[in-house]
């Protein structure tokens, strides 16, 4: 049986927690399209190897994630209902107090400016339901051994646990192996260790879910079976007990009162709002900057992605992982071709290849006079940018030093479309 090595941990522990944007969602059409372009990739591709296949996983899933920042990036400057230059005048959120609420802008562009600015005031978060147990000793075990089960049920499901307590083990051993069981369950709850710093330990569950629904009094519950042994366990565990139930969170837009079952949420489809702390009576103010300001972070935006995947690209050049300066070649010669001119526009090369905006260079080269010669340098170098990036996105393996081991036959072979160039997290380094 295939063994599955660190590469999905790798993935999950450093990309996983990544917002989704609207960017990522693709039609049938757009995947048609990417499906055909790996058949074409892999039907001539060679047989290879990869000596140092570890580190060659993470440059891989580097660049690859890299590369779908940019085509986000892209994707959000290319303005489907306007001419080249609206693309960059796309509207930039604001709030007057990011670290109360933050917001961006989600809109499209076809909008209408119905929801230019408004207040808002924050009286309450949404927060999770916490079931925290009882405090048992870490190292004797007060607990009768024996086979026991509760159940979890949930609005969306039900599931029942089975376990056993055994003699040599202690309390925290049990509560340890609690908490992997509800942790591998993916039934929307976390499990943890709580310690009191004087030997002892609890078993915590929290929902990832928040609020209440106007028709619900929990978002979870737990109920030993109808043995008396599990009865007697489940009141020294005392994680039936909700000790911090769900709420939803409060707030007015407005003077107008309204409430979430989250803390993130879309006002109009324009904007999206993320609450982090109560206001205290203060409005928060959330409307748009002015058009120069966003043309400055839509440009700061795509500069960050160039500078990024070139950084992931220098990271890896000296490694093993690495087939050389491919990548970074590739990332340098999309701003080398065209330096003067992004140079005239504010956007200066550095020594090391990354870019850097000269604000007040930027800002003369928007004024109307300008403008238009600006905007079309800065599609042409998005474009380029995100062509690049769709090559890296298909073929991130093009990237990884390997040895070719045998070159297939030229216009003879089988359509190959689920090696995807062996591509990275899809790895396997052992079969046991």
């Amino acid at each position: 049986m295939a063994k599955i090595d660190n590469a999905y941990a790798y993935y999950i522990s450093t990309y996983a927690q990544k917002t989704v944007s609207r960017y990522d969602s693709h039609k049938k059409s757009e995947l048609r399209k990417v499906y055909n372009k790996i058949v074409k990739i892999n039907k001539d591709s060679p047989l290879y190897k990869i000596p140092n296949l570890t580190d060659a996983k993470k440059y891989a899933i580097d660049i690859k994630e890299n590369a779908r920042s940019i085509q986000n990036v892209v994707a959000s400057l290319s303005d489907q209902y306007g001419s080249f230059e609206d693309s960059f005048k796309k509207k930039v959120a604001m709030s007057s107090d990011d670290e109360k609420v933050s917001v961006t802008y989600i809109g499209d562009g076809s909008e209408e400016s119905k929801t230019n600015n408004f207040d808002i005031e924050v009286q309450r978060l949404a927060t999770p339901q916490i079931n925290q147990g009882r405090f048992l000793k870490d190292n004797t075990l007060s607990m009768r051994p024996g086979a026991y089960s509760f159940d979890l049920n949930t609005s969306g499901a039900a599931y029942e646990f089975q376990y056993n307590i055994n003699s040599d083990e202690t309390n925290l051993d049990v509560l340890d192996k609690l908490a992997r069981l509800v942790n591998s369950s993916s039934l929307g709850i976390t499990a943890e260790i709580l310690s009191d710093g004087n030997g002892s330990s609890a078993l915590k569950l929290t929902s990832i879910q928040t609020g209440l629904a106007d028709n619900e009094t929990e978002l979870f519950s737990i109920a030993p079976d109808a043995s008396t042994g599990s009865t007697e366990i489940m009141d020294q565990l005392g994680i039936d007990r909700i000790t911090s139930p769900a709420q939803s969170s409060a707030f007015t837009l407005n003077g107008t009162s309204h409430s979430s079952l989250t803390n993130t949420f879309s006002i109009n489809q324009v904007f999206e709002l993320t609450l982090h702390q109560p206001t205290d009576s203060e409005k928060v103010n959330i409307g748009f900057k002015t058009d120069a300001d966003a043309i400055a972070d839509n440009i700061q935006s795509l500069v960050d992605a160039y500078n990024s995947i070139l950084s992931t690209a220098a990271v890896y050049a000296d490694t093993n992982a690495s087939a050389g300066n491919k990548l970074q070649t590739e990332i340098l010669s999309i701003s080398g071709s065209s330096r003067s001119s992004l140079q005239d526009i504010g956007l200066v090369t550095n020594e090391n290849g990354s870019i850097s905006i000269d604000k007040e260079a930027l800002r003369e080269a928007v004024v109307p006079e300008r403008d238009q010669n600006t905007f079309e340098t800065l599609s042409q170098f998005r474009d380029s940018i995100g062509k690049e990036a769709e090559n890296i996105s298909i073929n991130p393996m093009n990237y990884v030093n390997k040895i070719v081991v045998a070159y297939k036959n030229p216009g003879h072979n089988f359509a190959t479309p689920y090696i995807t160039s062996i591509y990275s997290g899809m790895m396997l380094d052992k079969y046991v």
